[in-house]
């Protein structure tokens, strides 16, 4: 049991360090924090909110899988290699991709619910 407890501490202080450390995962907590309150304020309903935390979930952990990515292929390969850089803009295009995903998701929700908030219809 202590061994487990252990692990969750670990895992909190990668998130602390991620964030601290990481300009790119403060960004997506912003965004994340402007999606929740927009989500209150026009009032999601669960499906729309549990849809919304899933993509939170999957961006910053795509960010935080980035990041272990990158200090990992620096620790390994501290010179420029070819494959190094790959690694390293593979690894981002995947955060990429899934905070595309993630924002066309976003206006699919927050789309017709600005139209109603705002009577632009």
């Amino acid at each position: 049991m202590e061994k487990r407890i252990r692990s969750f501490k670990y895992a909190g202080r990668g998130i602390k360090k991620a964030i601290s450390s990481e300009v790119n995962i403060r960004i997506h907590l912003a965004i994340t924090l402007g999606v929740v309150i927009a989500g209150f304020i026009l009032e999601i309903n669960t499906i729309e909110w549990m849809i919304c935390l899933l993509c939170f979930g999957m961006v910053l952990g795509l960010e935080m899988l980035n990041t272990a990515i990158e200090k990992t292929v620096d620790l390994a390969s501290p010179n420029l290699h070819p494959l190094a850089g790959s690694a390293k803009d593979i690894a981002a295009g995947g955060v990429l991709i899934s905070a595309i995903t993630a924002a066309c998701i976003g206006m699919i929700i927050f789309t017709p619910k600005l139209i109603d908030y705002f009577n632009l219809a």
